[in-house]
């Protein structure tokens, strides 16, 4: 069984896969190429990457130039398409195997023509077209037999059954299944009307992994289906501690806690009321504005909504007796999630996303929770720019991964450490966007007035001593120097 996905989530698919720096191995662009023998080895080839990049799904997309990722548009029409005078949707069903629910969908974007094609990873086994075998390497299609490490990878990877598809409670009768999910917000946040019959009700959460056809004969639900919309997580044995924790401190110190709230909802139908929570909680300043006087957060609520939805999406569920957990002092907020994160911290702002819970990720994309590409971490370091505040900062402590918001602190203030954080990652989000870090863009970050640019002068020192960044060129002159990350 398989649904139609709604204009505004395809819209914001393609504009998000088109933001990609360049091609990865799950993701194509085309124009106008149609060949039926080209799209099955796209299908293969792409499934198996995906599945070795740890993506729920892999995408080609036609209407959309290669080099530029302008949108062009396209001539190709799926459901006019023929092989042999079959048509094409059936043929490569049958030359696929296993046999994935791929999905063409054809859309209208800017006037012009675009045709996605939405290819589930593999699952199992390899996904083999017309008997073979193929993945991804760079930007090109090779047999899977030729890299046997992928090979193995691959199939070790299919030794193990993620953490969603796992069940949550087992061999229910069909009401007894929906009285644990707040399946009301299911159709809510994807915006679709709530089915009059419960045949209709269990097939589409079925769909989406959230129920599954118990061998015996009833309904279990996965982790999946738990985890994002349990009415009560304390009811599912093991992810009790998977509730989000909200702590508040007194002073700078976890001596005294002020309050402390758990979550029992799931992570998709209760973030709202958790990001609202949190920031009811949260400190705010008085600020005089042109005439009247306003409160502003300590701390910017698009930051805090992006690190909550990581801390949830990005956590290691085989971490046993751990969750998410948000704490307010008075000079930072910290929130931890159990697990070392798939990159390392100082590359959270440029690398691909990553998700070891990819069905979780991509489901909590769908209903804007969290985005495909991985922008949340150029987010939270661009608000942190825009009011001035200290940089965020990234850590490992004791196999957790915890990001700290700082409150407002003064230049001054500000240690070298402070300083060096937020140089290096002002030349991060400079790079991604495609426009060197220099003496005047730090200046704006720190507030610095134009007089004072030696000030950001001895700043940029400091950080290329501490091999923060590095010189866009080596040999350029001192004047309107431009520099880089470490990395770049």
């Amino acid at each position: 069984m398989t649904l139609d996905r709604d204009e505004g989530y395809l819209h914001g698919l393609v504009s998000e896969l088109r933001k990609l720096p360049a091609e990865t191995t799950w993701v194509e662009f085309k124009v106008n190429n149609e060949d039926p023998d080209e799209i099955g080895e796209y299908l293969s080839a792409l499934s198996n990457a995906a599945a070795l990049d740890g993506k729920a799904n892999a995408y080609v997309i036609w209407g959309v130039a290669d080099d530029t990722h302008e949108l062009v548009g396209t001539t190709f029409v799926p459901s006019a398409a023929r092989k042999g005078g079959e048509e094409l949707e059936s043929w490569l069903l049958r030359m696929l195997s296993p046999r994935p629910h791929f999905r063409f969908s054809s859309l209208s974007v800017d006037d012009k023509p675009v045709v996605l094609l939405e290819i589930p990873a593999a699952v199992g086994k390899p996904t083999q077209f017309a008997g073979k075998e193929l993945v991804r390497v760079g930007s090109y299609k090779k047999p899977l037999k030729d890299y046997p490490e992928l090979e193995r990878t691959l199939w070790r990877l299919f030794d193990h059954t993620s953490f969603e598809a796992l069940k949550a409670a087992e061999n229910l009768a069909a009401p007894d299944a929906l009285a644990l999910l707040d399946y009301p917000a299911y159709f809510d946040l994807l915006k679709l009307p709530l089915p009059a019959d419960q045949t209709s009700l269990l097939a589409r959460l079925e769909e989406d992994g959230m129920l599954v056809r118990s061998s015996a004969g009833g309904w279990d639900v996965t982790n999946l289906g738990a985890i994002l919309f349990a009415k009560d997580l304390h009811r599912f044995r093991g992810l009790a501690r998977k509730a989000a924790r909200v702590v508040i401190y007194e002073g700078k110190g976890r001596t005294k806690t002020v309050r402390e709230q758990e979550g029992r909802k799931g992570y998709a139908a209760g973030f709202q009321g958790l990001i609202d929570y949190v920031n009811a909680l949260l400190p705010r300043n008085e600020v005089m504005g042109t005439a009247l006087r306003r409160e502003v957060p300590m701390y910017p609520e698009l930051a805090v909504r992006e690190l909550v939805a990581n801390a949830l999406i990005h956590q290691d569920f085989a971490v046993t007796g751990a969750g998410p957990m948000i704490e307010v002092f008075s000079d930072r907020m910290e929130i931890t999630n159990p697990g070392l994160p798939l990159v390392k911290t100082e590359r959270f702002l440029d690398s691909p996303p990553r998700s070891r819970n990819e069905a979780l990720a991509s489901f909590m994309r769908r209903i804007g929770v969290c985005e495909e590409r991985g922008s949340g971490i150029d987010k939270v370091v661009f608000e942190t720019e825009f009011y001035q505040l200290p940089a965020p900062s990234f850590e490992t402590p004791d196999g957790s991964t915890r990001a700290v918001l700082f409150s407002h602190k003064g230049f001054r203030e500000m240690d070298r450490d402070d300083r060096i954080r937020a140089c290096y990652l002002h030349a991060c989000l400079r790079y991604v966007e495609r426009d060197p870090m220099t003496n005047s863009t730090l200046r704006e970050r720190f507030g610095i007035e134009a007089h004072n640019s030696a000030i950001a002068s001895r700043i940029i020192r400091e950080a290329l001593e501490a091999r923060a960044i590095k010189p866009y060129d080596p040999e350029q002159a001192k004047k309107n120097s431009r520099y880089l990350p470490w990395w770049a």
